[in-house]
């Protein structure tokens, strides 16, 4: 099959092992980002397996009907970034393993790397070091202050088990049901979604992003923070509701954010979250692991071994291979 792999910025996958999945493929490798549709429908027009790199490009019903050749899109996780009606109106079908098995402890470990280099001003005592200077400020202990966890899944399960080793208390917000889960193993949640918010030292986002939870951090969530309060996102940037974070910071409220996703990326030099004073920024490197991309794109290449072989896994829109498998 003729395969294209979009956004590997530092052509990393082919020095994976997985890679040799597609051994007996044609495959080409992006290494660059663009989102104009005309470009990606000349480099795609012979593709007939794409391979998506996470979000990074979105899959539109303009580019799939553009690519006469496609047969297959392959990813892992959640896709809101695909329109998956235009996929079946095109015949293409769509496969995505949904998150299980191990947590994504590339994602957990770099929670803890912003929330210490927030709490420790690690990038500005480094570049206050770096010009000839020598201590600029005072930092803060994590021990005996409150870790909010919001949402309930495998990530933020891991960051708690980091919590208590830093001797932290945690405590948790959620979903209706979010929270019936937590009641039922014995989790500390708090009465109130104000409680949640008013009485965390540090609140770090786990929450998936679906239509119902677009916007779901409020500014009047960001009014009920201390002033000393930390917010960490690596979720989603369109679970806050829009304006609210930078708003929040400029009123002090909270004072201070660590954030590895962004309303637009790669984010323009003038994005005001990525240059505010009291911002830690990543460019969404949560996952960007080599180890995460082993676990990732092995799932993603063995989708398409299974589609080549005639007997697909984790369709998503199975009505497209039920209308075109081979008769046996």
């Amino acid at each position: 099959m003729k395969i294209a792999i979009l956004d590997d910025y530092f052509d990393t996958l082919k020095s994976l092992p997985c890679f040799s999945k597609l051994k007996n493929h044609d495959v080409t490798v992006w290494n660059d980002k663009t989102c104009q549709i005309n470009v990606l429908a000349e480099r795609l027009k012979d593709t007939e397996a794409l391979v998506l790199f996470r979000e990074r490009t979105k899959i539109t019903a303009e580019l799939l009907d553009r690519l006469p050749n496609l047969k297959l899109i392959s990813q892992r996780s959640v896709y809101p970034h695909v329109d998956v009606e235009a996929c079946t109106k095109n015949n293409i079908l769509f496969c995505s393993k949904m998150q299980g098995g191990s947590p994504p402890y590339a994602t957990i470990e770099h929670v803890w790397a912003l929330i210490l280099s927030s709490a420790r001003q690690i990038p500005k005592q480094m570049h206050s070091l770096q010009n000839g200077n020598w201590q600029m400020g005072v930092g803060k202990t994590l021990h005996g202050k409150t870790l909010g966890l919001y949402g309930y899944g495998r990530i933020a399960k891991g960051v708690e088990q980091i919590a208590n080793a830093f001797g932290m208390n945690v405590v948790w917000w959620a979903s209706d049901t979010g929270r019936e889960r937590l009641k039922a193993d014995n989790k500390n949640v708090t009465k109130t979604r104000e409680d949640f918010f008013s009485s965390s030292h540090v609140i770090s986002v786990h929450v998936r992003m679906k239509p119902e939870t677009t916007g779901i951090i409020t500014a009047d969530d960001f009014s009920n923070m201390s002033k000393d309060a930390l917010f960490v996102n690596t979720s989603r940037a369109g679970l806050i509701a829009n304006g609210a974070l930078i708003d929040g910071l400029n009123n002090g409220r909270p004072s201070f954010a660590a954030i590895d996703v962004f309303d637009e990326e790669p984010t323009p030099k003038d994005d005001p979250i990525t240059c505010h004073p009291n911002v830690v920024a990543t460019p969404h490197i949560g996952f960007v692991t080599e180890d995460e991309f082993e676990n990732q794109f092995s799932d993603i290449f063995d989708q398409i071994t299974a589609y080549y072989e005639g007997e697909p896994i984790h369709m998503i829109n199975p009505q497209v291979w039920n209308k075109n498998a081979p008769q046996k």
